[in-house]
């Protein structure tokens, strides 16, 4: 499997939605409503939030789309980096990513799925003497305790091992159970939502009552702001489809219409929930409820509610666990082909024909951070260093409109050259005003460290292996 469009083409279309929905929809939808609506104050300025992070979303994709049809190669925005910029911003956005963005990922999502799988299982946890005795100090962020939550932690472990083990012998088995995990979820979504609107439990004047925590001026500004930044970790995902471009069927066809598809079906699906917890939860209950969606289906179902809900949180981050396993490992595979990793990783298994090296690689990575319970403060900071990358590849868009006029372009964004700039306009004041929230908490003594710039910091890590590999190429070459 070169890193290009020669490859194992097994993945069709379906599969190709399948995994752009199937990984942003995952733990999200039931985690951040609560916080969001804490951050906003209102059900109007809720939905507006999941519409303007949706919407900017799609504007990412579609220009995301133009560059994969024109580069359908395995590994993505990494590849569009090395056309836009050279192998220097490349490395960094792949290193980035094996690092903590999409690893850290993996791990939060299948910690989420062992936790609730664990309503089924009972797999105790160690005596809280044994627990709370190795702990690990981590400069500006606290401490953490690999033994806590042993239980389940060895679920995930199993989790993430199996699904990396079973991308590894097939793809095609890996995007089968993609589109069937997909299809369920939706499936029990949508039961959520009719169930709870149809219960006859709650008040339509929820859509539009504010609370007694409602936001006014910069106050507001402030909350959409850090609501938009669980939004957008919310609808993260889209971007993956990309990097399995070598293993698309039609990836000049395929990636254009699978982003857009799976991406209006996510807002469809999270508006919708959302509107279903407001229906039975009036915005001030929902900002002060830690488990929003329980709570919810309480209001609606009665006591069958938390046995309902653990099944579909169950359901929901498994397919989302199975797409990112199958994804990620792509762009590390590309940039061992490449010779800007460890060349091993961008080897392909001689009889599966996948990226084994790398998938095991990400595989064995993403369970260290599950023991050590570092994925989650590492997955809130790098959803900043995502959007540093997508502004970037927005810019680099542009870059390559004037340097390869001519170049075919299967597929053209639509709205061009408006709503790419709009997209670079709006990432821009995200970045921007993200780092005046994180120091406006730091020197307020809300948060130990500016998070934001500690993700770029912790990007910046990968800097000796660039120069590690770039002058091995030289020698080399």
């Amino acid at each position: 499997m070169p890193a290009d469009d020669q490859g194992t083409s097994v993945i069709s279309y379906r599969g190709a939605t399948a995994i752009v929905a199937g990984c942003i929809i995952g733990s999200g939808i039931f985690m951040k409503p609560a916080t969001m609506a804490a951050q906003v104050g209102s059900p109007v300025w809720l939905a507006v939030v999941w519409l303007i992070a949706g919407l900017f979303s799609l504007c990412g994709a579609l220009i995301y789309a133009e560059l994969g049809a024109m580069f359908p190669k395995t590994g993505g925005l990494y590849v569009y980096f090395r056309e836009m910029y050279g192998d220097f911003p490349a490395f960094l956005y792949g290193w980035s990513g094996f690092a903590v963005i999409n690893s850290a990922s993996v791990a939060a999502i299948a910690f989420v799925c062992a936790d609730y799988s664990n309503y089924f299982l009972h797999i105790p946890d160690l005596p809280p003497e044994v627990a709370g005795a190795w702990e690990l100090p981590l400069p500006f962020l606290g401490k953490l305790y690999p033994l806590q939550h042993a239980g389940v932690k060895l679920i995930a472990v199993v989790l993430v091992l199996g699904l990396t083990w079973l991308n590894y012998l097939s793809v095609k088995a890996g995007s089968a159970l993609q589109v069937i995990s997909t299809v369920i979820k939706i499936a029990a979504l949508g039961m959520l939502v009719a169930g709870i609107l149809l219960s006859g439990k709650g008040a339509a004047v929820n859509f539009i009552q504010p609370g007694a925590m409602e936001k006014h001026g910069l106050a507001l500004v402030s909350g959409i702001i850090s609501a938009l930044t669980g939004a957008f970790m919310a609808y993260d995902g889209w971007i993956n489809v990309t990097f399995m471009a070598g293993e698309l069927q039609s990836p000049r066809k395929d990636i254009p219409r699978s982003l857009t598809t799976g991406l209006l079906l996510s807002m469809v699906v999270y508006l919708l929930v959302t509107a279903a917890y407001l229906y039975v939860l009036p915005v001030d209950t929902m900002a002060k409820s830690p488990l929003v969606a329980e709570q919810a289906m309480y209001a609606a179902l009665g006591n069958v509610s938390s046995t309902i809900l653990a099944a579909m949180v169950v359901i929901c981050t498994f397919g989302a666990v199975n797409g990112n396993t199958m994804a990620i490992a792509r762009v590390t595979y590309a940039m061992g082909n490449d010779r800007l990793f460890f060349p091993w990783t961008g080897k392909d298994h001689p009889r599966y024909r996948t990226p084994g090296n790398a998938l095991w690689l990400h595989g064995g990575w993403a369970v260290i951070l599950v023991i050590s319970g570092s994925f989650d403060m590492l997955a809130d900071m790098f959803t900043f260093v995502a959007w540093v990358f997508y502004l970037l590849g927005g810019i680099g868009f542009f870059i390559l409109r004037r340097r390869m006029p001519d170049y075919p372009r299967p597929y053209k964004t639509w709205g061009y050259p408006l709503l790419p700039l709009l997209f670079i306009v709006f990432s821009l004041f995200y970045v921007i005003s993200t780092v005046w929230n994180d120091v406006s908490a730091f020197r307020s003594g809300r948060t130990p460290v500016i998070n934001s710039l500690l993700g770029l910091a912790i990007t910046a890590l990968g800097l000796p292996l660039y120069f590690y590999f770039s002058r091995k190429n030289k020698k080399a070459g």
